[in-house]
């Protein structure tokens, strides 16, 4: 096989047909450098993302007649559990002894959860070829051409280019670039890319080289030496062999073959002689390279329905949900409205000859003309509607592949009967599957024999077709979360939440959903996530099993702290913990909230004087404090005097409770929250009452409330206020303040001031909060400033609709709320627990299935099922996944009630129709 390239000077390509190319990458949003990162729209937009989604794809294709016959690559490069596992471990400090380190093991765990599936992800790519700017330049790029030939034949060198021809190409791709990149924004191709190209379409059904490695690879790029391009050799891409239908000797299901066995005689050894040379039934191209043999299936996209419903019109975006990578080329011949409208009329006018020669037959015209001139008088009104409409006359390729002629095969079929189901007619033309391979080349030519298959539609009509659509779920590193449901194969979802404030973006995740929907598994992951890569996490948990303290004995055994609020085994006495200005700052508000009293009144200033009192012994704490006002008590005379002996008898009642020992008790010991040992601390609030929300609105019913609500009122101050310090006192470690079922929390005035703060200021001092709530409206009145927001499933239509709101979606759409109620992790349905909607900083919502990692720790103690909480020996419940996929199931293509289409939740068109015709 020879390969069509001959030169390579940055993005662009000299072929060896005498064309030369320009090479883009098409990106959704390039990050500053243009090079790295790719944001991307998720799997559900809204009507206005798709409307401007559309308009741009429309734009970008207008701009494009300047060039002369664009091509379109869609490949699905191959991503390796080690490109994952190193995605995961991007940013994370490993010490030089690693093995000890906790999230190694869950690189591994995701390892071992990966390995063996088959995963890959989208890349668009734009070829643009530039014409020859004097006829000087056009001669010698056809004399290039057959000295290429020549070269070849005879083992001489290339033709070689010069400078001056270099910089006219380069000075005709800038023009091209500012005339077509203002919609969809672009990025030159490097010269390892464009090679990458190359080697994924010989290694399709192998291991093929990793795009990531060509991303950041200076090689196989030309140099200009003594002004002329001096280039590496590309002969070694094509050391390859290409068989159309392959030899029998080498397909691996021939002695596998059930019918084979089963012949016998002469008559069965004839049908299988006629089975071996008959090519109409290996319509699949066999190519052998040194790393082995693969199998690759070429479809043409021969029939576009006349009319397509919007929702169904993005067909090669809904190539995602097959169970099988899938290829696309498109090349684009666009031709302008003028010229178009005048081979419309020529049609019309060939269509009222037809009519009158049919009108002498017997039969009549034929019902076909009227649609066909109908279809033509539609497009004639489009492109007289505006100048700048233009016609697509494309040509669409197809390649689906596998290990083995059998999966080969059926993946071809498959993709076939799901075509045909939305009215799409692809064929797999034997003879042509070489043709079709090297159309889908960069730097070939298009075949004269591929011209049959060329659909005619206008520019808005094509671009609904999804081609320049790309959906991606969370973040590029992070937290291996889970697995993307709106892609057929194994794409995981990272997150990284502590990466967040580094990207100018929150860091604070809410996730709402039913009892048993899946909140606390989403809300744990996280933060033994955050903790595990060398964050801190400090969680308030409410719940009476204490499954979060539970938890945390598990997941981060020896890194851990608990406090409980009821059994009092450590204290949190601000004057003790925090110290200073600060913690007599805490200390004072905690004891006027939990005295009602006034910071501005008399009885504020005696409990001033006596925490003042407190920070001068040698030893400052609360219990000095309560000694402080009775010494005042004594020595005072007036009213100070009776003041501070009321508020030590007051103060005397609280200290003697058993839910305020661990701020009064001084033999306890402290909890050291900076301690290296209390990565992950837990503040269990079980035994905490609060006050009714009706009585914050009322003093007077404030003060009639039971002793244990106005203690654990004043109790969860103090443990927002060290939750809060704690977080912000360290911006350079990020720190995950978790509240789960915050409904407690948000319900009193105190919990809603902590959630506030650390929505307004958390980014500031590498900070997030991780909320979970049965209703969005629990999450506080500042929940839409959460960067990362989650629902699971909600059985009320009422709250689903809240709940898409709060992802962005629409809440009146009947689908979406279809999709909330019944469609996410159904009760009952085993393997498909974990089923939320994500939506990340980058407004990208798609379908996750939230898997446990098959760690030990993690896995033992993660679930909150009855039962699974009372010994850490259980068995665990391990995230799994299915095994790799060797032979599709072929009548099993994923589709839509009604249509057979490929079903897509993804970003489809707002085109009313997409209109397509021979």
């Amino acid at each position: 096989m020879r390969v069509p390239i001959r030169h390579l000077a940055g993005h662009l390509l000299w072929s060896r047909h005498g064309t030369v190319w320009a090479v883009y990458r098409v990106h959704d949003a390039p990050d500053e450098a243009g090079l790295s990162s790719e944001n991307v729209q998720g799997s559900y937009v809204t009507d206005q993302v798709r409307d401007e989604l559309l308009s741009r794809v429309t734009q970008l294709v207008r701009s494009l007649v300047v060039t002369q016959s664009p091509r379109l690559f869609g490949l699905c490069a191959q991503v390796d559990a080690g490109e994952v596992a190193l995605r995961m471990l991007d940013g994370v400090e490993l010490p030089l002894d690693d093995r000890g380190h906790p999230w190694v093991d869950c690189v591994d765990g995701a390892l071992n959860l990966l390995d063996g599936q088959e995963m890959h992800r989208r890349t668009l790519w734009l070829a643009v070829p530039l014409a020859s700017q004097s006829s000087r330049m056009a001669r010698s790029a056809a004399l290039s051409a057959v000295g290429s030939e020549l070269s070849a034949l005879l083992g001489l060198r290339q033709v070689p280019v010069s400078r001056a021809e270099v910089s006219s190409y380069r000075q005709q791709a800038a023009r091209i670039e500012a005339e077509i990149g203002g919609g969809t924004p672009l990025r030159p191709a490097t010269p390892a890319e464009i090679v990458w190209m190359v080697q994924h379409a010989l290694h399709r059904g192998l291991a093929e080289p990793l795009l990531g490695q060509a991303e950041s690879s200076r090689t196989y790029g030309s140099r200009l030496v003594s002004g002329r391009l001096a280039s590496p050799s590309y002969a070694d891409l094509g050391l390859a062999r290409i068989h159309e239908g392959g030899q029998e000797r080498d397909s691996p299901d021939r002695a596998d073959d059930p019918a084979s066995e089963g012949e016998a005689g002469i008559q069965g050894r004839r049908r299988r002689k006629r089975a071996v040379l008959s090519a109409l039934r290996r319509r699949w191209l066999q190519v052998e390279c040194e790393d082995g043999i693969g199998y690759q299936a070429h479809l043409a996209l021969a029939e576009c329905p006349p009319a397509v419903n919007a929702d169904s019109a993005d067909v090669l975006a809904q190539l995602e949900l097959l169970d099988f990578p899938v290829d696309f080329v498109v090349d684009l011949q666009l031709v302008p409205a003028d010229k178009a409208r005048q081979q419309i009329q020529r049609k019309k006018n060939e269509l009222v000859d037809q009519a009158d020669q049919y009108d002498a037959r017997p039969t009549g015209m034929p019902h076909t003309l009227t649609q066909a001139a109908g279809d033509l008088s539609e497009m004639d009104a489009r492109l007289s509607q505006t100048s700048v409409e233009v016609e697509v006359q494309s040509i669409t390729a197809l390649c689906v592949w596998g290990p083995t002629p059998h999966v080969c095969d059926a993946r071809a079929r498959a993709l076939g009967a799901a075509l045909a189901g939305a009215d799409y007619r692809a064929v797999r033309p034997a003879g042509l599957q070489e043709s079709l391979f090297e159309f889908g080349l960069p730097g070939s030519l298009r075949g004269s024999l591929l011209r049959e298959f060329v659909q005619h539609q206008l520019s808005e009509d094509w671009a609904a077709s999804g081609a320049l659509t790309r959906s991606e779920v969370g973040d590029p590193t992070g937290i291996l979360l889970g697995i993307d449901l709106e892609v057929g194969t194994t794409r995981p979802v990272l997150v990284n939440i502590a990466d967040a404030p580094q990207k100018n973006a929150s860091a604070s995740v809410g996730i709402v959903g039913d009892l048993g929907a899946g909140k606390s598994v989403f809300q744990k992951l996280l933060t033994a996530g955050v903790v595990d890569r060398g964050g801190r996490a400090i969680v308030i948990d409410r719940t009476p099993v204490r499954e979060w303290a539970h938890f945390a004995r598990a997941a981060a055994a020896g890194r851990h702290q608990i406090i409980d609020a009821s059994a009092a085994e450590l204290s949190i006495d601000p004057l003790r913990l925090i110290g200073g200005a600060t913690g007599a700052h805490y200390a004072l508000s905690y004891l006027t909230l939990q005295l009602g009293v006034g910071p501005m009144t008399v009885s504020g200033a005696v409990l001033h004087n006596a925490v003042e009192r407190a920070l001068t012994r040698a030893e400052p704490s609360m219990h000095h404090v309560l000694g402080a006002l009775r010494e005042m008590a004594a020595d005072r005379k007036g009213s100070r005097r009776d003041t501070a002996a009321s508020l030590a008898d007051l103060l005397g009642i609280v200290a003697s409770n058993e839910l305020a020992r661990m701020v009064f008790d001084s033999t306890l010991p402290t909890a050291r929250l900076d301690d290296a040992r209390a990565d992950m601390v837990v503040v269990t609030t079980a035994g905490l009452t609060l006050p009714p929300k009706e009585a914050f609105a009322r003093p007077e019913a404030l003060q009639q409330q039971p002793l244990e609500a106005l203690i654990g009122r004043a109790m969860l101050y103090l443990i927002a206020a060290v939750a809060r310090q704690t977080a912000f006192e360290d911006p350079g470690r990020f720190c995950a303040i978790v509240m789960d079922e915050c409904y407690w929390l948000t319900s009193s005035a105190e919990g809603t001031a902590l959630v506030h703060e650390v929505l307004h200021d958390g980014r500031k001092h590498g900070a997030g909060l991780i909320a979970g709530a049965h209703d969005e409206k629990e999450l506080g009145p500042d929940r839409g400033l959460m960067a990362y927001r989650a629902v699971a499933r909600t059985a009320s239509r009422e709250r689903a609709g809240r709940a898409l709101e709060f992802i962005g979606q629409d809440s009146k759409s009947d689908d979406m709320l279809r999709l909330v109620t019944t469609g996410l992790a159904p009760v009952g349905q085993r393997g498909r627990e974990g089923e939320i909607l994500l939506c990340g900083p980058r407004m990208n919502t798609g379908r996750v299935k939230v898997i446990i990692p098959p760690v030990a720790r993690i896995a033992q103690a993660i679930s909150t099922r009855p039962g699974d909480l009372g010994s850490l020996s259980a068995s665990p419940p391990s995230g799994t996944l299915d095994p790799p996929m060797e032979v599709p199931d072929v009548s099993g293509a994923q589709t839509p009630a009604g249509s057979g289409a490929p079903a897509a939740h993804g970003a489809r068109s707002t085109a009313a129709a997409s209109r397509g015709h021979r």
